[in-house]
């Protein structure tokens, strides 16, 4: 049955390789299922968590749209492809829309449900597939690059190795202090696994480093993580999940607290934000996986981008956000995952982890960050494809692919890049050689960036 369905031979992958991927993706991501609620309860605020989205109820309907949206993805695209609440637009919800504009959590969580319809419209208009096969293949390259170095930075700073500097943006972290010798000793294992070609490695590598890390918490007396239930043998396998918070997403009070001008600029920022975050996404593992073809297209993208827009959707009427596909799909891909089983199998842990959230918020974020770095690397070697020598193609390549880590967002990588890159053609007398929609995006970029 799997067989016929996921078509797991014509891929080249078997029912084994497709779960270790999955398992794999499912622990590089398993902390979105307590830093969102973190974020959007404000868990961290004392002062701001009475306004804030409840944190167990948070939780549950996090988990529940990952494991049903990630669930979708697999069975209607066949990619392995995994889908939770997007870092980042968390964070616009928690402190610019709650904190900031005094909007009610239900009444944020509307921006977002109308975010969604109105990128699902674009789906279904084919303006958003058509968008993704307008971007020339320079660019696509270095999307690809830049959210490859994206992930290996998000490693660097999740091992501790790379901190905030003083007077410098970044620095060396203190090499010595007890997490970052766990996440350097994590990191050597699992190349050393790599290297002896050990059988999900990347897996094994975050198992026995989340056990090296329950060791030193414990020798440390529970001083080194001290977030509950990080790093240490849980003392509760299972709970009950809270479900009050789903159905409140569906909240227009926006327009009328903010006014309707502020509340469209408001939604089309994110808007914007989710479309090119879920397009950089997707080539650059669809280049990772060698799913492009000579023009860069990937094929079934349609059937990705309709389940990724309901994500959005479906995010803010369960109060959990706007879902998104996930960059760290990557580390099941760089595992051998191939098709839509793999995104099942995601689904299925996260199902387990609506009753099973204290077992899976053990693993620390420097067990993790040594597949995040590895996965970096691997999909830096499409970089050689890019033509540097070229200034059209290979200087609003670099912006791209640079801006993605140095801002922390794919989104402002590749407005920079389609900025430049039609600016450039323009003022070359090549402006004719530039697809339309990279006209309207470029257009469209420029304002989002005066609006941030």
């Amino acid at each position: 049955m799997l067989e016929t369905y996921f078509k797991l031979r014509e891929h080249g992958t078997t029912v084994g390789t497709e779960v270790l991927a999955g398992l794999t993706t499912f622990m590089i991501m398993a902390y979105i299922i307590f830093v969102n609620p973190t974020i959007l309860s404000f868990a961290s605020v004392p002062a701001l968590q009475s306004v804030g989205v409840p944190f167990g109820p948070t939780l549950a309907a996090t988990c529940l749209v990952a494991a049903v949206m990630t669930a979708a993805m697999g069975l209607v695209s066949n990619y392995p492809l995994a889908v939770a609440s997007g870092m980042g637009l968390n964070a616009v919800v928690a402190f610019q829309l709650i904190a900031q504009d005094k909007l009610p959590w239900p009444a944020a969580m509307g921006i977002i449900c109308l975010e969604g319809l109105a990128i699902t419209i674009l789906v279904l208009t084919g303006i958003r597939e058509a968008m993704l096969n307008a971007i020339p293949l320079s660019q696509k390259r270095a999307i690809s690059v830049g959210i490859g170095l994206f992930i290996l930075f998000i490693g660097l700073v999740n091992a501790g190795i790379v901190v905030p500097g003083t007077g410098i943006p970044v620095t060396l972290g203190a090499l010595t202090s007890a997490k970052v010798v766990v996440a350097v000793a994590g990191l050597f294992l699992t190349l050393l696994l790599l290297a002896l070609g050990v059988r999900g490695a990347l897996l094994l590598g975050i198992l026995l480093t989340t056990g090296l890390a329950i060791v030193v918490n414990a020798v440390g007396g529970g001083r080194v993580w001290t977030l509950p239930g990080v790093a240490v043998v849980p003392r509760e396998v299972a709970a009950w999940p809270d479900f009050s918070t789903l159905g409140q997403g569906w909240n227009f009070g926006a327009f009328t607290q903010l006014g309707v001008l502020a509340t469209i600029l408001t939604t089309f920022s994110i808007m914007l934000s989710d479309f090119f975050d879920t397009v950089g996404t997707v080539i650059g593992i669809g280049a990772e996986a060698g799913w492009l073809d000579r023009q860069g297209r990937l094929p079934r993208l349609n059937r990705v981008l309709v389940v990724d827009s309901l994500a959005a959707l479906v995010g803010g009427l369960c109060s959990a956000s706007s879902a998104t596909t996930y960059i760290e799909s990557a580390g099941g891909v760089a595992v051998g995952g191939r098709t839509g089983l793999t995104s099942v199998v995601v689904a299925g842990c996260f199902a387990l982890a609506l009753f099973l959230a204290p077992l899976a918020g053990v693993v620390p974020p420097e067990a993790t960050a040594p597949a995040l770095i590895i996965v970096g690397y691997l999909m830096c070697a499409i970089v050689r494809e890019i033509p540097f020598g070229d200034l059209d193609e290979g200087f609003p390549a670099l912006l791209t692919l640079t801006l993605m880590p140095f801002t922390y967002s794919i989104t402002n990588g590749i407005g920079a890049g389609f900025v430049a890159f039609t600016f450039i053609k323009l003022v070359r007398g090549k402006g004719g050689a530039v697809h339309p929609m990279m006209y309207g995006a470029a257009a469209a970029f420029v304002l989002y960036f005066i609006l941030r």
